[in-house]
């Protein structure tokens, strides 16, 4: 026992579910394990390194094809020591397009559990509002082989998913204002959460005023802009405003951006596979921005940084980003 690795104990905040069922609490930081290049062993090891940084939120999907890797590192954790069980992990992940259709919901979740090597998730996410014939996942979706969703009938298979123990809570991501509230005309279990960009550059105020009124926590994605990847930005890292703030507080500009996202009561899932980023990232909870850092930020001119396919809705394509994201439902 005395071989055992050393993990910090981190006092990483926590938030509580409004509509879980009894699972344990999210952490406001989770590492994410989207990237491309792709590269299994790479992320194992950049799974293990979180653990032993103090992660304790992963957030996966279909998608990434990252479960059966993420899987792979959380039961070496285990097995090494560096954590006693399961138990003490979150994970999430997420239902992809062409699996969003009534009876192909809960077969997909318990593949995810199979590849993740687990018997249940803490969150389960529809990924899109939007859906796609069955078959070969993969992103963008073809226009031929996009499908405007039945919301009814797969929000009911995400319940009956929660309800059979599969997952403690469910959710949405990249949903608007008005989808959402489509979803609480109907649903039973309203959804625990909602994924979505945000960042200093893209703030999503009136979205934020709507979660927070419905108990809705709202976890953002791209929160540093996703620099490096194949869709994203270095537009929030060279913000020059962001950089005049973090020079002041003697941190880094993804510090003052997570640190923002934290005072703001927001979540979030940050990516990097590097140990000395992957420890900053974590390093944000014992300072405080100012009210004029944040009136500064504030004042950033906003837009959306990270690019959305051409996607359908029940009344045709959409024509552009905006039109997807502020369409009837």
């Amino acid at each position: 026992m005395a071989n055992l690795p050393q993990v910090p104990t981190l006092n990483i905040p926590e938030v509580k579910f409004s509509s879980s069922s009894g699972g344990r609490n999210m952490p406001v930081i989770g590492m994410g394990t989207a990237a491309h290049p792709f590269d299994e062993t790479v992320l194992k090891d950049a799974v293990l390194e979180a653990i032993k940084a103090g992660y304790r939120h992963f957030d996966t999907a279909s998608l990434y094809k990252s479960e059966k890797p993420l899987g792979e590192a959380m039961a070496e954790a285990i097995e090494a020591g560096l954590i006693k069980s399961r138990d003490e992990l979150f994970v999430t992940s997420k239902l992809w397009c062409t699996d969003a259709h009534h009876d192909l919901v809960l077969p997909a979740l318990k593949n995810s559990l199979r590849m993740l090597q687990l018997e249940y998730l803490d969150l389960y996410l529809i990924h899109w509002p939007l859906s796609a014939k069955p078959g070969k996942i993969g992103f963008p979706v073809p226009k031929d082989e996009q499908l405007p969703m039945d919301f009814n009938s797969v929000w009911a298979a995400m319940e009956d998913c929660r309800r059979l123990g599969l997952t403690k809570s469910i959710g949405v991501s990249n949903f608007s204002c008005k989808k959402l509230e489509n979803m609480f005309s109907f649903a039973t279990i309203p959804p625990s959460v909602n994924q979505v960009e945000i960042s200093p550059l893209w703030q999503q105020q009136k979205l934020r005023e709507l979660c927070k009124s419905k108990g809705v926590v709202l976890t953002a994605y791209s929160l540093l802009g996703s620099k490096g990847t194949r869709l994203g930005t270095n537009e929030v890292m060279d913000n020059e405003t962001l950089k005049e703030i973090a020079k002041a507080h003697n941190k880094t500009v993804a510090q003052v951006c997570l640190r923002w996202a934290f005072e703001q009561g927001l979540t979030f899932v940050v990516k990097s596979f590097n140990k000395e980023r992957m420890r900053e990232n974590l390093q944000i909870f014992d300072w405080k921005l100012t009210s004029d850092d944040h009136k500064q930020i504030n004042e950033i001119k906003q837009h959306r940084l990270m690019p959305i396919p051409e996607m359908v809705s029940p009344f045709g394509p959409f024509k552009s980003l905006e039109e997807l994201w502020d369409g009837e439902i």
